[in-house]
């Protein structure tokens, strides 16, 4: 047998190997190691190279993940083997990844259960982790080592243990602050589990020394890693290493300890409820809210008010939603009121925001209507006062104002309270293409007078013509820029916005000089000037 090869200690339904294990510490004369030995076990998510960092730290020989065969399960139950050239001697614990696909719903137990296996038995747990999915609730193992850390306090006195987190593909985020960051986080874990009446006293620091190291990516950056590995494994081999063999037992009972382990980790119904219960109000409160979001979307009222809304604006539409919607979120809440809160308040949120996903179209819709009505308004109530001789200034902003004010009340009406949804896009849209019409009806009364002015002072064929057509431009101009600018207050626009316009109708404006200097340059026209201005007396 090639011990660094491992064994398989522990199969994947849970069969502890009694004989497997007493022939291990035969062969590798564990036995007779005293309390000269230590025990490394590694936790994590499947497929996140624990096999691979445990053959490089402790030159064992694992079964490791192909790559080129896909991300599926590689290491099933729990294996074990010697580690290599290192004192004393050493066992590396290899542990089925936890959050696998391969196990389906079942594998809640089996992780917890094998989890705690690995606190109670090793001196050192290695707690891979990717960096990317720091700050994630699952991927960091969270919800794991809570369940465990209650399960310790209630049934291991307290004998310390190193927990090492070993963060992989380590990228740009300073080790310092991952290294802070991540032992508040396991405090706040420790802290948050209910203290037993026996030991109000224990602290996380009479179980468990927490040390943090990170690897770059074994993959991109081959050389780094080994480096990093080589740096690691110093930090086991050095005098005193990571462990504390003060209160070990001898290695000769190993076999007979962690069978027992195991077999009270099986046996204990505290361990196997929270895992239960996790995992029954997953399933079931998924059913329920599927269920709920499936009689929502063929619920009659619905499917009238998302045809009604097609037509056209619907007076409440907010309000009936919000009704339609809420009648369905309490027949959820009444149904998974004794299912764990953390998983049904989890599955609340994700039908409400799913239900979202299927409102969003008519929501949509409503504003769209909101929108083209508006302006609608806007073009009308313009022209209805420009018509009825009032100033163009006032009558933009009295428009404007107005028809802003209908526009909120048009969306607080059709406001969805789940949603939080912001309504400044369409309503920015709005500014603008009201701004458009404003500045096409401005800049056509601007053009047509100013045509007109021009005109008359090319008929007149004084000496200084050009001299009062500059000065024609740029009176007018000034008192356009003026009034556009006190126009366009109530749009809310960028200030750049209206600059650029302000650039549209000063060209339009030289453009209109232009085309009146070149119809009173025509030919016939100056002949027929040159002889009126010049015609001899009779």
């Amino acid at each position: 047998m090639k011990m660094e090869e491992g064994m398989q200690l522990i199969n994947e339904n849970g069969k502890f190997n009694v004989e497997g294990l007493k022939d291990f510490t035969t062969a590798t004369g564990f036995a007779q190691c005293g309390l000269s030995y230590a025990i490394v076990a590694i936790i994590g998510p499947q497929s996140s190279g624990k096999s691979t960092l445990m053959n490089h730290v402790f030159s064992t020989n694992f079964k490791m993940l192909d790559a080129y065969k896909g991300r599926g399960q590689t290491t099933k139950g729990i294996w074990i083997a010697k580690c290599n050239d290192m004192k004393p001697f050493t066992i590396a614990m290899d542990f089925e990844g936890t959050d696998s696909n391969a196990r389906g719903e079942d594998n809640t137990a089996f992780e917890r259960q094998s989890a705690l296996f690995a606190l109670a038995i090793a001196d050192i747990i290695l707690i891979n982790m990717w960096y990317k999915d720091i700050g994630l609730e699952h991927a960091a193992s969270r919800p794991l080592l809570k369940t465990v850390f209650q399960v310790m306090k209630r049934l291991f006195k307290p004998r310390k243990r190193t927990l090492l987190f070993v963060i992989r593909d380590h990228s740009k985020t300073p080790f310092e602050y991952l290294e802070t960051a991540l032992k508040e986080d396991i405090d706040k874990i420790w802290d948050s589990v209910a203290e037993p009446e026996t030991s109000r006293s224990v602290v996380l620091s009479d179980f468990f020394n927490v040390e943090i190291a990170a690897l770059s990516s074994y993959e991109f950056e081959e050389e780094n890693f080994k480096e990093q590995v080589a740096r690691l494994r110093q930090r086991f081999i050095s005098p005193g290493g990571l462990t504390d063999q003060r209160e070990a037992e001898p290695a000769s009972g190993f076999f007979i300890r962690a069978e027992k382990i195991w077999k009270t980790i099986k046996d204990n119904k505290d361990l196997d409820l929270p895992a239960l219960k996790v995992m029954v109000a997953t399933v079931r409160c998924e059913e329920i809210a599927e269920e709920k979001l499936r009689q929502f979307t063929t619920d009659d009222d619905w499917l009238a008010l998302k045809e009604d809304v097609q037509a056209g604006p619907v007076s409440g539409f907010g309000a009936t939603l919000d009704s339609i919607l809420e009648t369905y979120l309490s027949q959820y809440d009444m149904e998974v009121i004794h299912f764990d809160q953390d998983v049904r308040n989890a599955k609340r949120r994700q039908m409400e925001s799913q239900a979202l996903e299927v409102v969003r179209n008519a929501y949509d819709t409503m504003l769209e209507h909101l929108h083209s009505n508006t302006l609608e308004s806007f073009k009308t109530s313009l022209e209805q006062l420009l018509n009825g001789g009032e100033g163009f200034v006032v009558s933009a902003r009295t428009c404007a104002q107005s028809c802003f004010l209908q526009f909120d009340k048009g969306c607080e009406d059709a406001f969805i309270r789940l949603s939080g949804w912001n309504v400044s896009g369409v309503r920015e849209k709005l500014s603008r293409h009201m701004l458009s019409e404003m500045m096409a009806k401005y800049v056509k009364q601007f053009t047509d007078v100013l045509a007109d002015e021009v005109q008359s002072l090319f008929e007149a064929g004084e000496a200084d013509t050009w001299v009062s057509v500059r000065n024609l431009l740029a009176s007018k101009t000034a008192v356009a820029e003026s009034e556009l600018s006190n126009a366009h207050v109530d749009f809310e626009l960028p200030r750049s916005e209206i600059d650029t316009r302000l650039g549209y109708l000063k060209e339009n404006a030289r453009s209109v000089v232009e085309r009146k200097a070149r119809e009173s340059a025509a030919t016939r026209r100056v002949l027929m000037r040159m002889k009126d201005r010049w015609r001899v007396p009779s």
